[in-house]
């Protein structure tokens, strides 16, 4: 159940109730797409502050398996994780691994990038799939085109990602029994899923760049009903003003009362931007994909200082650490942070460990981004002062 608390202008601050926790919106997942966060351990990740963490149906649906994880009990009791997760739904993979899948209405045909079997995926498989790992929030099997895509496979992207919207809706309902998808959260007595709370299941608005289809694919999707709304098929190659301009089109379609999802995005000054125009969730690789490769997030100033209600782009630089300049920069990688990196590693010892291929520079550096987003989305929430 989603509750709005506060707005200020667009951007909301509000709840969501699940089975392991309540999450304060707006809030920004970590990926552990395989079970895990890069170079982090569960323990790690909640004391960074992450509310919830997003894993991949695909990834898992190949290692460790859809029996294995029904017979590991699910993903939280598997990797150790007690708070609320989102799972995708393997619709990205869809786009990402076209070169080695087969996409027709059933569904898409895969050749594992681990072994070159061939697995397949439906909106029923991903339901399955998705109920064996145990997830609070459940996404529909979708198909994204890429952002250079032309208006055609736009449209036929958008369309058979309605028609297995509804068929994931009809698959996740019958996995609940006699239970139906309600405005509520409500608890159903032996649902085959890892907890005693009915998930919740969003929806995902495609379209691309075009204004009309993303309409017909909202609304659309909000007459098959759903608990949220996410927005898919941006931060694929199209121009940021054509996904800014995307994303407040469709925020002003979908229903206040319900939880909106940006899918895969971004950079903090776009985080700022979307949750400007109405988004209350968020998921990137960013900050642990930058942090591996030695680019941190650091802040410019105070965040408790910044006017997030202006869009600003100049709160944070990235820095490089393997420069050279930093060789004998004694000083905290960010003076306007207080996590454990920040605490106890100097720019020149966390540049020496990654000269020198030390994996601990790889979890300092992922613990500061994470803990740079983190506080980022804190602050932002703390912004939104104004009353519903």
């Amino acid at each position: 159940m989603f509750h709005l608390k506060n707005t200020n202008g667009k951007a909301r601050r509000g709840q969501m109730e699940t089975a392991h926790g309540i999450i304060e919106t707006p809030f920004f997942m970590p990926i552990a797409t395989k079970g895990a966060v890069k170079t982090l351990s569960s323990s790690d990740v909640k004391k960074l502050g992450a509310q919830i963490v997003l894993s991949n149906t695909y990834h898992l649906l190949l290692r460790p398996g859809l029996e294995a994880m029904k017979k590991l009990g699910g993903l939280h009791k598997f990797m150790g994780w007690d708070g609320p997760m989102l799972t995708d739904s393997g619709g990205y993979q869809v786009f990402s691994l076209s070169k080695i899948n087969k996409t027709t209405e059933e569904g898409v045909e895969f050749q594992s990038h681990i072994d070159g079997s061939h697995v397949s995926l439906s909106p029923e498989k991903s339901m399955e799939m998705q109920a064996a790992i145990g997830a609070d929030i459940v996404m529909q099997f979708d198909d994204v085109a890429a952002g250079d895509s032309d208006r055609d496979r736009y449209e036929d992207a958008m369309e058979r990602s309605l028609r297995w919207a509804k068929r994931s809706k009809d698959a996740f309902t019958n996995r609940a029994g006699s239970s139906v998808l309600s405005p509520g959260h409500r608890t159903v007595a032996a649902v085959p899923f890892d907890n005693t709370e009915l998930p919740a299941l969003f929806g995902i608005v495609q379209g691309g760049t075009h204004e009309d289809l993303r309409e017909r694919s909202a609304r659309g999707l909000m007459d098959i009903g759903f608990d949220g709304y996410a927005i898919g098929g941006l931060s694929v190659g199209e121009k940021r003003e054509d996904a800014y301009r995307i994303t407040e089109f469709v925020c002003d379609l979908l229903p206040e009362d319900k939880p909106r999802y940006f899918m895969g995005g971004g950079m903090p000054e776009e985080i700022v931007h979307y949750v400007n125009s109405g988004v209350d969730m968020f998921d990137c690789v960013l900050p642990t994909r930058n942090a591996r490769h030695g680019t941190l997030f650091v802040w410019a100033q105070d965040p408790a200082t910044v006017d997030w209600s202006q869009n600003p782009t100049d709160f944070y630089t990235q820095l490089k650490i393997q420069n050279e300049q930093f060789a004998f920069d004694t000083a905290p990688l960010d003076a306007h942070c207080d996590c454990e990196t920040c605490a106890t590693t100097s720019r020149a010892y966390l540049r020496h460990l990654f000269k020198t291929d030390e994996m601990l520079g790889l979890r300092l550096a992922t613990i500061h981004n994470i803990q740079f987003y983190m506080t980022l989305m804190k602050s932002l929430r703390e912004s939104i002062k104004g009353s519903q």
